[in-house]
C-alpha cells in the first residue's frame, strides 16, 4: 500500500527504484490473454477472473479511475513485492521523512530488495533511531504507469484482493503532496467503504461479516496502539533524564502487549491475527508507520457518510479539503458538518 518508488534522494536509491519497477512492467501479462489460455493453472484463472469483476466495479460503482492499471498481471516470486523502512527518534513519535520529486515527503523509503531494506534500517539504527522494516504487499505509482496486478495481491481471499485494488486505484484519484496520513486514511476510506458495497452487490453476506469483524478488531487494535501513543508523547515531553524516558518507555510497551492479551483473550475470544505485530519489537518507528494508516479514518468515513454514500460528492469534498494547506487540513477535515 505504499509506493515503491520513493525514497532517498541518492543516485543508488533511485537506481534500485528504477530498475525494479522497470522489471515489474517489463513482464506484464494482459489478465484477458491469461484467462483465455488454456495453460493458465486453474487457481489463477480463478483468482484473475475475480480480479477482472473487482477492478471493473472499482470504476462502475465507485467512480475509481478507469485506466489500464490492474488489467495486467506479474508474477513477482516472492512474499512482498517492496519492503518499507520507517525511522522514528528514540524519544519521539515523529517520524523521519524523505522527499523527492513527484510524490512529495513520506515517512519511509521502499526497496525492492529485502537485502537494501536491511541494510538501511541498520544504517539508520546506527545514527540512533528506531526502525521498523515492513513487507508490502501492493505499491501505485499515482497514475503515471500502468500498476498491475501482483502474485502478492492473489495470496489471500478476493475481500483481500477487493481492499487492495480499491486501496491502490483511489491513490490515483486524490493524492497529496506530503501529508502521508491524509493520503493513507483518504485510501482506506474508499477501501473499506467499498468493499462493503462489493460484498452486497455480489451477495456475500457471509463475507461481510467476517469483514466488519475484522474491521472493528482493527479499531480495536488502533485504539490500543492511540492510547500508548499518548502516553508515550507525555513521557518524552516530561522533564526527564535519558534513563529515566526509556525505562517509561519500555514500561508503557509492555503495558500496550499486556493490554493486547487482555483484548484478544476476551473481547476477541482468543483471535491471534495481531499476535505476530505485538511479538516484534516494539518502537517508536513502528507505532508511528500505524499512526500514519488509521488516524484520520473515521473522519473520512463520517464525510462519506455526510456525502450519502455518493462517490463523486464524496471526492469532490475531500479535494477540496485536500487543496487547503497541511496544518489546516487536518482540523477542517475533523470538523467538517456538511458534504457541499
Amino acid at each position: 500500500m505504499a509506493s515503491g518508488v520513493t525514497g532517498c534522494t541518492s543516485i543508488s536509491y533511485y537506481a534500485q527504484s528504477l530498475e525494479g519497477h522497470v522489471q515489474i512492467m517489463a513482464a506484464r501479462e494482459n489478465v484477458g490473454k491469461l484467462i483465455d489460455d488454456p495453460s493458465t493453472p486453474e487457481a489463477l484463472r480463478t483468482k484473475l477472473t475475480s480480479a477482472g469483476s473487482i477492478r471493473q466495479f472499482a470504476s462502475d460503482e465507485l467512480a475509481l479511475p478507469e485506466n489500464n492499471s490492474y488489467r495486467s498481471y506479474v508474477d513477482i516470486g516472492r512474499d512482498a513485492v517492496t519492503w518499507a523502512v520507517f525511522a522514528a527518534p528514540q524519544f519521539s513519535l515523529m517520524p523521519r521523512t524523505w522527499c523527492f520529486p513527484v510524490f512529495g515527503c513520506v515517512p519511509y523509503q521502499g526497496y525492492f530488495a529485502r537485502k537494501s531494506a536491511t541494510e538501511s534500517a541498520v544504517e539508520l539504527h546506527r545514527q540512533g533511531l528506531d526502525v521498523y522494516v515492513t513487507g508490502v504487499t501492493a505499491y501505485s505509482t499515482l497514475g503515471w504507469s500502468s500498476d498491475p496486478l501482483l502474485s502478492t495481491m492473489l495470496r489471500q481471499d478476493d475481500t483481500y484482493l477487493a481492499s487492495l485494488i480499491f486501496h491502490e486505484l483511489a491513490h490515483q484519484r486524490i493524492y497529496v503532496d506530503d501529508d502521508s496520513a491524509f493520503n493513507e486514511a483518504f485510501a482506506v476510506a474508499v477501501e473499506t467503504t467499498g468493499v462493503r458495497k462489493w460484498l452486497r452487490a455480489v451477495g456475500d453476506h457471509a463475507g461481510l461479516r467476517r469483514y466488519e469483524a475484522d474491521r472493528k478488531r482493527s479499531a480495536d487494535f488502533l485504539g490500543l496502539v492511540s492510547k500508548t501513543r499518548d502516553e508515550l508523547r507525555q513521557v518524552y515531553e516530561s522533564f526527564r533524564t535519558s534513563e529515566q524516558m526509556a525505562a517509561a518507555k519500555t514500561a508503557a510497551i509492555d503495558k500496550l502487549r499486556m493490554r493486547y492479551r487482555q483484548m484478544r483473550d476476551k473481547r476477541w475470544a482468543g483471535y491471534r491475527g495481531y499476535d505476530a505485530w505485538f511479538d516484534a519489537r516494539i518502537n517508536n518507528a513502528q507505532l508511528a508507520a500505524t499512526a500514519v494508516y488509521g488516524e484520520q479514518v473515521p473522519a473520512f468515513l463520517r464525510l462519506f457518510d455526510l456525502c450519502s454514500s455518493d462517490y463523486p460528492r464524496f471526492y469532490a469534498s475531500v479535494r477540496r479539503i485536500a487543496n487547503m494547506q497541511k496544518p489546516s487540513r487536518a482540523e477542517a477535515l475533523k470538523a467538517v458538518a456538511t458534504c457541499d
